[in-house]
């Protein structure tokens, strides 16, 4: 097992709970986006830096793309998890 600190050297749980299990398609949405998220502050796990940067980074096309993307495919390894909620 891979442990990622954050900031404050507490442990980032980058799957929360560890696992892909949701009850329904819109909760393995919001798990995609936090798994999405949880992956960029493992990246730059600097809040201040992240918080600095926000506001150039909210007005660049190319990297709302790649976070619509790697939430897409975050979400896709969910729904393959979950049967497709079938």
């Amino acid at each position: 097992m891979v442990t990622i600190c954050d900031i404050s050297g507490g442990v980032m749980e980058l799957i929360p709970g560890n696992s892909l299990i949701t009850a329904s398609p819109e909760d393995g949405r919001a798990l995609a986006v936090l798994i999405a998220r949880n992956t960029i502050h493992a990246i730059q796990p600097d809040v201040e830096v992240l918080r600095r940067n926000r506001g150039e980074d909210a007005a660049d096309p190319d990297g709302r793309a790649v976070a619509a993307h790697m939430i897409s495919i975050e979400f896709a390894t969910i729904a393959a998890a979950n049967n497709y909620w079938r």
